[in-house]
């Protein structure tokens, strides 16, 4: 058994992108705020998949480079070696529960150019 609280972890990137509330044995689980106007990089798991669950603002997910748009209550898989970038057009935070697995002891992420987005807008 195992429990943590949120708050006792910190982001990448101090204020925004992803924390680990847990690393294996099995899966890991974390959380991902992407502040407005921010993206995170384009890239693709080669042997895990990767689950978002959106609890709070909206996002454009660019699987294989096709858009996404999400908002609370969706739920994005990926599968291993789907690209996937994820950039916050709105006014509000993006934040998201993600769960990878299985677990990998060695470095599983191959990262990739963005994507060329045509319009925004869209």
């Amino acid at each position: 058994m195992k429990k943590v609280n949120e708050n006792d972890f910190e982001f990448r990137f101090k204020d925004h992108g992803p924390k680990y509330l847990t690393k294996g044995p099995n899966v890991d689980v974390g959380i991902v705020v992407l502040k407005p106007g921010q993206d995170f990089q384009n890239h693709y798991h080669t042997t895990c998949e990767e689950i978002f669950y959106i609890l709070e603002g909206e996002i454009d997910f660019y699987i294989n480079t096709e858009k996404i748009q999400a908002r609370p209550g969706d739920m994005i898989q990926c599968a291993p070696r789907d690209t996937h970038y994820l950039t916050n057009t709105s006014d509000k935070d993006f934040k998201a529960l993600f769960v990878k697995s299985p677990h990998m002891l060695e470095r599983d992420v191959v990262n990739v150019d963005n994507p060329i987005i045509q319009n925004a807008r869209d």
